[in-house]
């Protein structure tokens, strides 16, 4: 029998009766009971509310010849089937209308999420798994932390050790971590890329330093820039900026490495979007050139889901303690059985063919945008597309980009402009950041189809 939440005030002027129909109306218009959802029987709630059990059945009835409940003889008392979802209370905000096609940023294909792997690996988590082990490790169960620094170092060129490595709920988190760590050590200033995403500035807030924007060009971060502004920390997308896409070139990566060094600084890297390379080799990681210098964050938001919350966090060996106790004071550590059977994904050689999978599909779904562009909209420059799974497309100069991201709107296409990357908001020059992660070949070319005038 279902429970339900109810209370009977035996100091307050109304009946027990007008109390018990005036909760139940209540629970039905306000979307509590949902239509057909059934109730306790008569005998049971009058039990758990100390009343009469006919004082429930006279209720049940009132309320039946009002048309909130319906019952039949040898069944349960329902919520009646024509009760509909309540009206938004004023003030409120309605949902949004759904979108023909949304060009997105930063949402890999939700619907390729490789499950009977992870209900394999699930599976063999739990035959491993030591259910008796408490909290453990804040860094994280030995097995992924393992597992994470071979792959790093055979995918990405990091050098990690296990023991530098403490697992996380993905970026953000990881990011807010190292900050708080880096904080211990009287950093103040923390220096960005510009421009960027604005998360970003949430998990630098926090940690209570200064952001410090640095502008991007077309080989990275300007690091001569970087030094101007006296921060010792810097936050940067080496393998693919987000959101322009560019490369950072391998003079600017020892320019980054020789000014951490020279100012006893950290770079911290966020590896997002590595795995996903379709023009030239793979990138390694920057912290492969300097393992003392650079916090590497990576994650399987990207790659497997945003749902599944697991990250990590590569540490300079002299950040590590510091890192893990920050770890262990925000949540104790991550779920256990998700790391054990995240362990399992990737050593089993699943994680690595799910990707090898995934890079046809998003180079796929690339070379539709680029076709639908060179048909409906050959004039428009398209760029940052080396890497992962959304591109910038840079509108003529003088173009209004806000009015083309709202008449689209209106034509049910999602475009998203690239003054929401900018600190200042500047719609100047006018970009648009569209990603094509989780909409299909088809539906990208109808996208661009509806929306081609507006791009030139």
């Amino acid at each position: 029998m279902p429970d339900l939440l109810l209370g009977i005030d035996r100091t307050a002027p109304e009946t027990l009766g007008a109390q018990l129909q005036a909760q139940l109306r209540d629970a039905v218009r306000t979307g509590r009971l949902g239509a057909g959802e059934r109730l306790p029987s008569s005998r049971r709630l009058a039990g758990e509310l100390g009343v009469s059990r006919g004082l429930v059945v006279d209720c049940y009835a009132q309320l039946e010849a009002e048309g909130y409940l319906d019952s039949h003889p040898g069944s349960a008392t329902r919520v009646a089937a024509g009760m509909v979802a309540p009206v938004a209370a004023p003030g409120s905000v309605a949902a949004p209308p759904r979108l023909d096609v949304d060009f997105r940023y930063g949402i890999p294909d939700l619907g390729s999420f490789p499950m009977r792997d992870w209900q394999w690996a699930l599976g063999e988590a739990g035959r491993e798994a030591p259910m008796a082990a408490g909290y453990g490790d804040p860094r994280g169960v030995e097995p992924l932390r393992d597992v994470v620094a071979a792959y790093v170092g055979r995918v990405r060129g990091a050098v990690a050790d296990a023991g530098n490595v403490v697992v996380c709920a993905g970026y953000a988190q990881g990011l807010g971590l190292v900050l708080r760590a880096l904080a211990q050590a009287g950093v103040t200033g923390v220096a960005v890329e510009e421009p960027r995403v604005l998360d970003t500035d949430v998990a630098v807030e926090r940690a209570g330093r200064r952001l410090v924007p640095v502008p991007v060009d077309g080989a990275g971060i300007d690091v001569a820039a970087l030094a101007a502004t006296g921060a010792r920390v810097v936050v940067v997308t080496p393998a693919h900026q987000c959101p322009t896409g560019v490369v950072m070139a391998p003079e600017r990566r020892q320019a980054l490495v020789a000014w951490a060094a020279e100012h006893d600084g950290f770079v911290v890297e966020d590896d997002y979007d590595a795995e996903f390379r379709y023009d030239r080799q793979p990138v390694g990681s920057l912290q492969g050139l300097a393992p003392h210098r650079v916090v590497t964050i990576g994650s399987v938001s990207k790659s497997l889901a945003p749902w599944m919350r697991l990250g990590w966090v590569i540490c300079p060996p002299a950040l590590t303690e510091a890192v893990a106790t920050e770890k262990e004071i925000a949540d104790r550590g991550s779920p256990g059985l998700d790391q054990w059977a995240l362990a399992h994904l990737i050593r089993s050689g699943r994680y690595d063919r799910h990707l090898r999978r995934m890079r046809s599909v998003y180079a796929a779904r690339r070379a539709a945008l680029v076709e639908a562009l060179q048909e409906h909209a050959p004039s428009v420059a398209l760029g940052g597309l080396a890497a992962g799974f959304h591109a910038v497309v840079h509108l003529r100069a003088g173009a209004d980009e806000q009015d083309v991201i709202a008449r689209a709107r209106e034509r049910s296409i999602g475009l998203y402009g690239m003054s929401a990357y900018r600190s200042d908001g500047a719609t100047v020059p006018p970009q648009l950041v569209l990603g094509f992660g989780n909409e299909g070949e088809s539906a990208i070319r109808r996208g661009i189809a509806a929306v081609s005038d507006l791009l030139y």
